[in-house]
Parts: C-alpha cells; sequence; structure tokens
C-alpha cells in the first residue's frame, strides 16, 4: 500500500460510511450567519460558542442540545437571552419562553432548503474543504431565494 497523501482531511468515517456534521447559526428570516462543518461524532454543544461569537442577538434559540450551564453564561455574558429547553435530567430546570421557541423552525427549513442540492444531502465529496465549499455556494442561494 502506497502512504497517505498530505493535505486536506478526509470526511469522517464511521461504520455507516461517511459522516459529518453541520453545525449552522441562522438569522431571524432564516438566513446562514456561521457554518462549522466536523466530523460525525463530534457534539453540538462542543461547537455551540463558535457559532454564536460575535453574533449581536436578542434572543439565542436553539434545542435541548445546546442545555449546558457554561453555553448559558456564555449567552448571557454576551447580552442575549438563551431560549433553550432544559434536559429531561436537569435537576434544577430552567424556564423558557415557549412563544420564541416556536422559531427554532427557521433551522430545520434551512435544512430542508440546503438538502433539496444532492451533492449535500448525500456527500459526495470526499474532502471536507470541497463539501464545505459547495455548503457555502448553496447558502449563497439560500440568501438570494
Amino acid at each position: 500500500r502506497r502512504p497517505k497523501k498530505a493535505g486536506d482531511p478526509q470526511i469522517g468515517r464511521s461504520r455507516g460510511g461517511l459522516t459529518t456534521k453541520l453545525h449552522v447559526a441562522v438569522d431571524s428570516l432564516g438566513n446562514p450567519v456561521r457554518v462549522i462543518l466536523t466530523a460525525g461524532q463530534i457534539s453540538d454543544i462542543g461547537q455551540a460558542g463558535a457559532l454564536i461569537k460575535d453574533q449581536p442577538a436578542e434572543f439565542i434559540v436553539a434545542d435541548k442540545g445546546y442545555d449546558s450551564d457554561a453555553f448559558i453564561e456564555t449567552i448571557t455574558a454576551q447580552g442575549s437571552q438563551a431560549v433553550i429547553p432544559p434536559r429531561a435530567n436537569r435537576l434544577n430546570p430552567r424556564t423558557f419562553d415557549r412563544h420564541i421557541y416556536k422559531d427554532r423552525n427557521l433551522i430545520e427549513r434551512f435544512f430542508c432548503r440546503i438538502k433539496q442540492f444532492r451533492r449535500i444531502a448525500t456527500r459526495y465529496d470526499k474532502l471536507a474543504q470541497s463539501f464545505l465549499s459547495f455548503v457555502h455556494l448553496a447558502c449563497a442561494f439560500v440568501w438570494l431565494a
């Protein structure tokens, strides 16, 4: 066997095949603001701070995967209000505004829009850089539409 070529890292590989995870922040209109690509086994909360860094917002709306005390402290230190439902195993459940939380569907609708690009939905690209560049191209189409 010949040795691996040096260069861009490949998209993560697991038992199910090639896996990646897109971490995306969208604005109040559902337009992408920041996109981060990681391997499939990386947790959501690990990229949460990088997603909201230097993004002024009145509310940060996220799902239960982002419910951690450290992340909520980061949000309040930034001057925003966290609208994140508490996990079921939390000893002291926090309250959250259910009316504002309904806007979380914006991120789900964004992912539905970019998965219309078959190349993103099926992850044809082998290298992470080429996959992320096409995701950015799809995000530009979302901004224009």
